[in-house]
């Protein structure tokens, strides 16, 4: 649901000014604000979380601000952010691009300097926050828009801003549940956008986004083998789908999502249990680190895999290592020098 943290609760004038940079700099990004107006500053800031983006409304006295590299190593969500300007006017800088911004909508990059200041009015704007991976449009390609006035006054430009000042309006009333869902359109009406701004309205939404979904869905299995709560419901919550739509996006695949997780799990399994260095470990113990919960489960499922036991293939393997050791002493010396590496939870 919409969260909202307006200056007025804080005690005195002198104070909201910090506090609205403070606001700004840990739930957005860093960044250096200055303000003329700083000792009667107000300030409202309204955020909405859809999963794979959000959305946040804010309305501030007049504000300068600047990000430089040195903000950018401090703290970088990887987000590109999509504002749309319902009050006030904005001078915006970025990677060489400068306009002036007012009742249209400009993009950023927080993974670049940016400089921008308001004119001597209140400043309203609707922002919605994307992260880089989940937008199906090259971030090398969207260069050329950044800080750009981009037009919201007809077309796709005039559906998206607003559907983003609607969806803030009634986010209240919508059922938790719901959204993700519209999250998932604002992403797809965004890069709709975009796209028709970079003259490509072809290159949107539903392929090219089930693309990089997967991509993303097959390196997070993989940093999290490890972990027994792996599932495809812990898998499509993390990534903000339906266990449906997960299904859906592995079924020209050649292994279900459950399917793949298993095999890359029997996969690192194999591999540990034929090194030399995890030769003490009990197969349980091995089994355990690839979220194995059960060792009869696990050996049940390496036979079925690989037409042997875990025990018999760790035998196998470490025979067949010592006996290519004995033939090639000068390889068995230069194995002694090296320190094996440890065995982790991973």
């Amino acid at each position: 649901m919409a969260t909202l943290v307006a200056s007025d609760a804080v005690g005195t004038h002198g104070d909201r000014f910090d506090w609205f940079c403070e606001a700004v700099s840990s739930r957005v990004m860093p960044v250096l604000l200055s303000s003329r107006h700083a000792a009667d500053f107000r300030a409202a800031i309204t955020e909405l979380d859809l999963g794979v983006v959000r959305l946040s409304a804010v309305t501030c006295s007049p504000v300068g601000s600047r990000r430089t590299m040195t903000h950018v190593r401090r703290g970088d969500p990887e987000h590109l952010q999509l504002a749309l300007l319902t009050g006030g006017a904005v001078r915006i800088s970025q990677r060489g691009n400068e306009s002036v911004v007012s009742g249209a909508l400009v993009l950023t990059d927080t993974s670049r300097p940016s400089e921008a200041a308001s004119a001597d009015e209140t400043l309203a704007s609707v922002v919605v926050q994307i992260p880089r991976q989940a937008l199906a449009l090259g971030s090398d390609r969207l260069d050329g828009l950044l800080a750009r006035n981009l037009p919201a006054g007809t077309g796709s430009g005039a559906v998206l801003a607003g559907f983003m000042t609607s969806l803030l309006a009634e986010a209240p009333h919508c059922r938790p549940e719901e959204l993700p869902g519209l999250g998932a359109v604002t992403l797809d009406l965004a890069t709709a956008f975009l796209a028709r701004q970079l003259g490509d309205p072809g290159a949107t939404p539903a392929e090219a986004r089930a693309r990089e979904t997967l991509q993303r869905i097959h390196r997070f299995v993989e940093n999290n083998l490890g972990d027994p709560d792996l599932t495809p419901r812990a898998v499509a919550d993390r990534h903000n789908i339906s266990l449906r739509q997960l299904h859906a996006l592995f079924a020209d695949q050649p292994l279900t999502i459950a399917a793949h997780i298993r095999r890359a799990r029997l996969e690192r399994a194999r591999t540990d249990l034929a090194r030399a260095e995890f030769g003490g470990h009990p197969v349980q113990a091995i089994a355990a680190r690839w979220g194995f919960a059960s060792a009869t489960g696990f050996s049940r499922a390496f036979r079925e895999a690989y037409g042997l036991t875990p025990t018999e293939h760790r035998a196998l393997s470490l025979g067949a290592a010592q006996r290519a050791e004995h033939r090639n002493p000068a390889r068995t010396e230069h194995h002694r020098a090296t320190p094996a590496r440890g065995f982790t939870s991973g």
